[in-house]
């Protein structure tokens, strides 16, 4: 196989979780940050989007941020500092170190080869797959180490979800390489 899949692993998304006070005033938030977007009749939380790196933080009422959109962990730490900044201007009590927790990493990858969906529904372990073709056109695989979803699709392309460090996928690729070579279908 010229094609090495590992080679491919590219990240999507990185999803992230932070408190960063106690309480958040958002009418206040979102009056004073320029394009801060607020309606909460829509969604319960100030919603501000960063052009560098490209992220979205969800702000909410009780001092826990989302942050969304970030291709990579630096980038997830980057606008945590930024955010931070932009709240520390505006005179809230924002502590210095922020920690943030990932609790999803979306990572895309290619086998470079087209894949038999069929073939691996059934050689794989019926209890942690689901293919349906009629309702996705592609084969659903929950591995327990690392604890990830896998979506295989028959053009080889793949996507992993439910990372929490990027090496989640790397292992992932490796698992799904190894049980497609035991069942001689790669």
């Amino acid at each position: 196989m010229k094609h090495n899949p590992e080679d491919s692993l590219k990240i999507e998304n990185i999803v992230a979780s932070a408190k960063v006070a106690d309480e958040l005033d958002l009418q206040m938030i979102s009056s004073k940050i320029k394009d801060a977007e607020y309606n909460k009749k829509r969604f319960p939380g100030v919603v501000l989007r960063m052009q560098n790196p490209k992220i979205a933080a969800l702000v909410f009422g009780s001092g826990k941020v989302v942050l969304t959109g970030a291709k990579s962990i630096d980038g997830v730490s980057q606008g945590l500092e930024i955010l931070g900044e932009k709240l520390r201007e505006l005179g809230i009590d924002i502590p210095n170190e922020l920690e943030y927790k990932v609790q999803n990493i979306v990572t895309s990858a290619d086998l470079g080869t087209p894949i038999n969906l069929n073939k691996i529904a059934v050689g794989f372990n019926l209890d942690r797959i689901e293919y349906e073709p009629e309702q996705f056109p592609g084969l659903v695989y929950r591995l327990e180490e690392p604890k990830v979803v896998v979506l295989l699709f028959g053009s080889g392309k793949l996507i992993i979800t439910g990372g929490k460090v990027p090496e989640d996928a790397k292992k992932a690729v490796n698992k799904i390489l190894s049980d497609l070579s035991n069942l001689g279908l790669i």
